[in-house]
């Protein structure tokens, strides 16, 4: 299939993308570049998939409704995956209009440019922050999300309901993934396990919200990689679906922090402080329902994955040092 998959450059578009041309996919991905983090690091992501046969890279905006037309127009696309978005809950305390911008104003695009080109499924980046503080655990997709604690939250529940109307009123077959805190090789460095990699590794504390009682469901990449695939591919789903794609574990913050620390073999030091506007204190996710629609079956604890993200960092942070 040809498979267009914006956000290619981010962190889990270059892993999809990488996936898919693996499954002898034809794949057009689409970035921006923008400077949220390492810009840097995105075109080193986006340099091996370039290198690849069957992957063609557009450097674009998915608030650019012209280009993302005159691509479709290009491209008879079989799938979409659309995962460029406005990423952090806490950015979007002190940021909002990015996130009105690319969220909301660049999803829309995104549908009008599927439903003017009738393409057969487009699968779309949920989050789990759409759950807010539910306090029924694990989340289930038949949870009420109607209490956002973040804008970015807000925004990818709007996504949600936006899908849904496409497909009431024009037949486009949508599938929304909440994400579970996504981390691994070429992951993201504004999210926990680059942040205290970076502060640990140069000796200095960590900071430590919800002073420790916090709980999330670590997913590491490959499995999210697999339920993406699984979703993009799988028969016999409903017109509109959403899954919660995750690893079933929450697992306690300090426990995380204790495997990072082993696997750098440093001792962590750690600063505490309350809660976190935007944030919430534990993610689990029910993942029945991809499980018996995608077969989708997570195989990586933080034991296993932890280890293979340290090995990852220390790699790449020699090779920018050595500037090879």
């Amino acid at each position: 299939m040809k498979i267009l998959v914006t956000g290619a450059a981010g962190f889990i578009g270059f892993h999809l993308s990488n996936k898919l041309l693996d499954l002898g996919h034809t794949v057009v991905g689409l970035d921006n570049f923008n400077n949220y983090y390492s810009v840097e690091l995105k075109r080193s992501r986006h340099e091996i998939l370039e290198k690849r046969s069957g992957y063609t890279g557009v450097e674009a905006d998915v608030c650019d409704y012209n280009s993302l037309t005159s691509l479709f127009q290009t491209h008879q696309f079989d799938r979409v995956c659309h995962l460029a978005a406005q990423a952090g809950v806490r950015y979007s305390i002190t940021h909002p209009f990015a996130y009105q911008k690319a969220n909301s104003e660049g999803f829309l695009n995104i549908l009008e440019s599927c439903r003017h080109a009738k393409t057969p499924r487009l699968v779309f980046a949920s989050s789990s922050s759409v759950y807010g503080g539910n306090k029924k655990l694990p989340f289930s997709e038949t949870d009420p999300v109607d209490t956002p604690v973040s804008l970015y939250a807000a925004t990818k529940k709007a996504n949600e309901l936006n899908a849904y109307t496409y497909t009431h009123l024009y037949g486009l077959q949508t599938v929304g993934l909440r994400f579970f805190t996504v981390y691994g090789p070429w992951g993201r460095p504004d999210m926990a396990m680059w942040l205290f990699t970076e502060a640990m590794l140069a000796g200095k504390s960590i900071m430590v919200f919800n002073n420790g009682e916090m709980r999330r469901d670590f997913t590491f990449v490959d499995d999210i990689i697999q339920g993406v695939v699984g979703s993009l591919f799988a028969e016999k789903l409903e017109p509109y679906e959403i899954f919660n794609i995750g690893n079933h574990r929450s697992e306690k913050l300090l426990d995380m922090i204790d495997a990072l620390g082993q696997a750098l073999g440093v001792t962590p030091k750690m600063e505490f402080f309350p809660l976190q506007p935007g944030d919430v204190p534990v993610t689990y996710a029910d993942i029945g329902r991809i499980q018996s629609k995608c077969g989708y079956q997570p195989t990586t604890p933080i034991s296993i994955g932890i280890p293979k993200f340290v090995e990852w960092y220390k790699g790449y942070m020699r090779i920018q040092a050595e500037g090879i």
